[in-house]
């Protein structure tokens, strides 16, 4: 009797070595490897499992030390003992655990704070939560845990601070450059329906003067315009204080399309995209893109609040 073929995982390895100056480059390649979540399996060789966002990790990585004089080599490979693939993967939980439970610790103290900054610092704490869940490859059990507990601290945070904000932000005309486009679209979108439902908006040549009481959003030198890596519309939700699933998902699909940068992979933005240029091809007058554009949002949002959200293409691996 055959006995049946035991399923393996794909790994890719970084094999590397590197020379004894310039003295922080170790330093610097080891904190990187963490950085992407690979685990050690020689003081040279590191594994991540075989996916693309890991290959590309470790290229960015082989490339960082060959440019400092070392050497670097990246293969796929599988382990013939089931113990040593075994004992990889409770390594890397493990780390993700060890990470969970400090980043839990630290959602505890928020808790039990009354600080003003409360929201600002449960925005930070997702930040962190999403950084460690992007290389919790094996699911680690803490992940749950601080899930659950940054849930908690996230809503009576986000009453706290978006109430005061959206406030501040109401009786306002809302200006931007004439043509809009994605972010501009979306971003009136969230205006009306999240922050001022009764906002009024100017679609304008950016040479001309600020008007009393306007505000300008996806233009230079503007109120709310793209920040970092982020683009206008997660500008906006993020200092309005706003704290919605659904609106996170919508936010990355406007990222992918507006900026190209694959950040998120969502696999809706070409869809989205496509509808997007339609509507502009369409429709010259800026006023009729918004009208429309308003209606397309709002689908697109209600399709991530009535069902389980679509996955990223790294989430899908």
């Amino acid at each position: 009797m055959n006995k049946k073929k035991r399923s393996r995982r794909s790994w890719y390895l970084l094999i590397h070595q590197l020379p004894p100056e310039p003295l922080y480059l170790r330093a610097k390649i080891r904190q990187r490897l963490s950085r992407v979540g690979a685990v050690a399996l020689k003081n040279a060789v590191y594994a991540l499992p075989a996916r693309e966002d890991c290959l590309e990790d470790l290229q960015w990585i082989a490339e960082e030390a060959t440019s400092g004089g070392g050497e670097a080599y990246i293969c796929e490979a599988e382990f013939l003992e089931k113990k040593l693939e075994d004992e990889l993967v409770g390594r890397s939980r493990a780390e993700r655990d060890a990470e969970y439970a400090e980043l839990a610790g630290e959602i505890r103290d928020w808790k039990s704070s009354d600080r003003p900054d409360l929201p600002a610092q449960a925005a930070r704490l997702r930040k962190k939560f999403g950084e460690i869940s992007r290389i919790d490859f094996f699911e680690a059990p803490g992940g749950k845990r601080a899930g659950k507990l940054l849930a908690e601290l996230e809503a009576p945070a986000a009453k706290r601070g978006s109430r005061a904000r959206r406030g501040s932000l109401a009786g306002h005309t809302w200006a931007t450059r004439k043509g809009i486009h994605i972010d501009r679209i979306a971003s009136a979108w969230l205006i009306r329906r999240f922050i001022d439902p009764k906002a009024s908006f100017r679609f304008i040549d950016p040479k001309e003067p600020v008007r009393k009481g306007e505000l300008r959003f996806d233009m230079v030198g503007g109120d709310f315009s793209h920040e970092g890596d982020r683009c206008t519309f997660e500008t906006l939700l993020a200092r309005s204080g706003l704290a919605d699933r659904a609106l996170n998902e919508v936010a990355e699909i406007v990222h992918d399309i507006d900026l190209k940068d694959e950040k998120f992979g969502r696999t809706e933005a070409a869809g989205v995209e496509r509808l997007i240029t339609g509507l502009i091809l369409a429709h010259p007058e800026d006023e009729t893109r918004l009208e429309l554009g308003l209606s397309l949002f709002d689908q697109l949002y209600q399709s991530f609040r009535r069902q389980r959200p679509a996955l990223s293409k790294e989430a899908k691996k």
